[in-house]
């Protein structure tokens, strides 16, 4: 009994397992140059097995402070960056993941920007494309006056293997509702690019709350951070009790872990605290 208790294939429960890696780097503002190292970390983590790879908020072009220079360098989705992206994906058979400046084009003013992340897969297509909807307008920052917010859509989800993923990015780390969308549309694992500005506490709140929307929501969390200076590093892998599995310091480099739908159904077994839920989630007036 004991073992059929604990074996998920014995109880008809998913049992399928995807290898990720989160990439800690550090853009600057030459993109080719970026595109180019993203490159070299994708290559390495393919190495290691990974099947999706996550890489941080803004990797396309990254500053300190936003400005002029983002309005300039923003290109459509069509564009060499992101075919770039879906060249890399293709080239080492692996669904990535990472964050572009996004020219918003049509009726959107030409000053602002989105800030969006695109996921390609394997086949050099759109797995899904997510535009940061909560604007890091805070400690000192004003993202807002020249980003625009994403609309409030319907979660943009993907699946690999069995496992489907769910995005999100940075400052929206700090609005539960977002995840917990992700997780009620099926979503077992939160991927969440970041540029983690550095600060007084800010490694132990992005910490905090990384762990808290894993173990509120059940699910996988894989935080891929820029470095150090422009980031606060700490990139992780949090499984669905809130453990972090796998994780890197300020510097550079990758962690991969693997996502175990079979250790996901026994958690949600034990803590069945998303089908207990009784409040939906609406977007705000």
């Amino acid at each position: 009994m004991s073992a059929i208790a604990h074996n998920p294939a014995a109880a008809g429960q998913p049992t399928a397992a995807v290898d990720i890696a989160v990439i800690q780097f550090g853009p600057g503002t030459d993109v080719d140059a970026n595109l180019a190292a993203l490159r070299a970390e994708v290559r390495a983590a393919s190495e290691l097995g990974a099947r999706v790879v996550v890489a941080p908020e803004y990797a396309m072009f990254a500053v300190t402070r936003l400005d002029e220079r983002v309005v300039a360098v923003a290109e459509p989705l069509t564009g060499p960056f992101v075919n770039g992206l879906r060249g890399i994906a293709a080239e080492f058979g692996v669904y990535l993941v990472a964050g572009v400046v996004e020219a918003p084009g049509g009726d959107q003013p030409a000053d602002r920007i989105y800030n969006t992340l695109v996921a390609a897969s394997p086949d050099a297509e759109f797995a899904a494309v997510y535009r940061k909807a909560h604007l890091y307008d805070a400690f000192g920052f004003l993202e807002s006056d020249l980003v625009l917010p994403g609309p409030l859509e319907p979660p943009q989800t993907f699946t690999v293997d069995g496992v489907t993923f769910g995005m999100q990015t940075c400052f929206d780390l700090r609005f539960p509702e977002g995840c917990r969308r992700i997780a009620a549309a099926g979503a077992q694992v939160l991927l969440l690019p970041a540029q983690w500005i550095p600060g007084p506490g800010k490694v132990d709140q992005w910490t905090t709350l990384l762990r808290a929307r894993a173990i509120e929501n059940t699910m996988y969390v894989a935080a891929a951070d820029q470095c150090a200076p422009r980031g606060a590093g700490s990139s992780m892998i949090v499984d669905p009790t809130g453990a972090v599995v796998a994780e890197l310091g300020e510097q550079a480099g990758l962690a991969t872990a693997r996502i175990d739908l079979g250790h996901l159904a026994e958690v949600r077994t034990t803590n069945p605290s998303l089908s207990l839920r009784r409040y939906t989630i609406e977007p705000a007036p």
